[in-house]
């Protein structure tokens, strides 16, 4: 079994990756970043899969970017340093790309690069004990990568307040400006994140892939290139052998096939 580096995973259908450096509140530094994008990799790689659930360790979700390893990336030459730099937008790609639902439980700290890795999963619950901050500013930086992933969540708008300022807030604010879709009681963080995953082996495997697939395609194209493409794949779904098989099993008032 591979072992990954302030990683535990749990393989299986539902895949479980939680960050476990509990002792430094599940700071990312480089190793964990290649760690997260090889795992994400594989589990990409896996047709068994068919969702995945984040979590963090002990007591905070991810406290951002380990500073010991962010001090001494400041010392790299500048080519080196970009190289650096590039493993935290590896890793949210990885994320992002996944070809399953990924589903984030969010508990405690979340701060800078722990909020990149929230936003880039698909699913997001927030505990409501969550204290979250792009803090990056009081370190003087700023919340650079994770940028691609957090302002289609958040926008300008958000950003421009919670960017520059760089405080702390909590997980009312957080699904208000959509960086998450649900606060939750903490004792039942978890089992949310449970409930949305069997709401997902409900569905049919292919469709859910074929879905989370196309979304990222449709937001770039004009509207006849978005009804011929979604044209294209509805028709392609239709006549599959899953797409036969729940409309048959719905007609016929059963289980579809993949949920036994």
């Amino acid at each position: 079994m591979v072992e990954y580096q302030h990683l535990k995973v749990h393989a299986g259908p539902v895949t479980k990756v939680t960050l476990s450096r509990p002792e430094l509140r599940n700071a990312m530094s480089d190793e964990t970043l290649r760690s997260l994008t090889l795992v994400f990799r594989e589990i990409a790689s896996n047709p068994e899969v068919r969702a995945v659930i984040v979590t963090g360790g002990g007591k905070d979700f991810c406290a951002g970017a380990d500073i010991n390893w962010m001090k001494a990336s400041g010392k790299l030459s500048t080519e080196e340093g970009k190289k650096d730099a590039r493993l935290l937008a590896d890793m949210l790609s990885a994320v992002d790309d996944c070809p399953v639902p990924v589903i984030v439980a969010a508990q405690g700290n979340c701060f800078g690069g722990g909020i990149g890795l929230l936003a880039a999963c698909d699913i997001a619950l927030v505990s409501e004990d969550a204290k979250m901050s792009f803090s990056e500013c009081r370190l003087g930086i700023m919340p650079a990568v994770i940028s691609s992933w957090v302002l289609p969540k958040i926008g300008i708008a958000n950003a421009r307040r919670y960017y520059l300022t760089a405080e702390v807030f909590g997980a009312k604010e957080a699904v208000a400006m959509g960086l998450a879709h649900e606060e939750v009681k903490p004792e039942e963080l978890y089992l949310k994140a449970d409930a949305a995953v069997a709401n997902i082996m409900k569905c049919g495997p292919n469709a859910v892939r074929t879905a989370k697939a196309l979304l990222p395609r449709l937001r770039p194209l004009g509207l006849n290139q978005q009804i011929g493409l979604t044209v294209d794949t509805l028709v392609r779904l239709r006549s599959s052998a899953e797409g036969q098989e729940g409309l048959a099993a719905f007609l016929e008032k059963r289980a579809p096939e993949w949920t036994r």
